[in-house]
């Protein structure tokens, strides 16, 4: 499969998808499971956006990996696509929501995770193409935990509580930092989980407080300095 040359289209296609992923074996998945199943064709696989935008003036639906070998931004690789007049559709593992929260930013049509089902994801792929979203649970989960939702308003006292608190640093630890005592600490989380309760961002767990705590960029998310 030539990554920079566009597919003959099989007999019956009527409209065509291209897919920018730098792992050529998703291309021959992707073809394999369109043949025979699907009106659609793929009109071609590209390892970069640059790739793609200087084969097509216009894009049309593009299938978009988050994760390329170019470094290149998913919310910046999305907005090109979108501003040559194509539309986005993820198609990713979903392993970072941080990235699948940079390019829903960019108004795409949706996320659709590799793992799929063929046919469910075929189906999102043609409805997609006629220009619909395609609502997953990987598009809820990453609006779900989304910076911009609303502020819980934590003190500055309680965003460094949460800060060192949700890191995982043991209760004593955080206490001896913030020179007080492990009762006064407990009354600290307990008013950080009533402020995110009320606005509609439970956090329950220990789990629940270091997902926040991504969310409002008090710690670094998963791999991240």
């Amino acid at each position: 499969m030539d990554a920079q040359t566009p597919m003959p289209a099989p007999p019956g296609a009527t409209s065509s998808v291209t897919l920018v992923d730098d792992h050529p074996l998703v291309g021959y998945a992707l073809l394999a499971a369109l043949d025979g199943r699907s009106d659609l064709r793929l009109g071609g696989t590209y390892a970069t956006v640059d790739a793609l935008l200087s084969a097509h003036a216009r894009p049309g639906l593009v299938l978009l990996d988050l994760r390329l070998a170019d470094g290149s931004s998913p919310s910046d690789n999305a907005q090109r696509i979108r501003d040559a007049g194509g539309e986005v559709l993820v198609f990713t593992s979903a392993e970072d929501a941080y990235l699948v929260r940079e390019a829903l930013r960019a108004d795409v049509l949706g996320v659709l995770r590799k793992s799929t089902p063929v046919e469910v994801m075929i189906t999102a792929i043609e409805q997609a193409a006629t220009g619909l979203p395609v609502v997953t649970s990987e598009w809820a989960h990453a609006l779900e935990s989304d910076p911009r939702l609303p502020d819980a308003a934590l003190s500055p006292q309680e965003a460094r509580v949460l800060q060192l608190f949700a890191d995982g640093a043991k209760s004593q630890t955080v206490a001896d930092t913030l020179y007080i005592t492990v009762g006064t600490l407990e009354d600290y989380v307990r008013r950080i989980r009533a402020k995110y309760a009320r606005a509609g961002r439970p956090a329950p767990t220990k789990v629940d407080l270091y997902k926040r705590a991504i969310e409002d960029g008090l710690l670094p998310g998963p791999g991240r300095q």
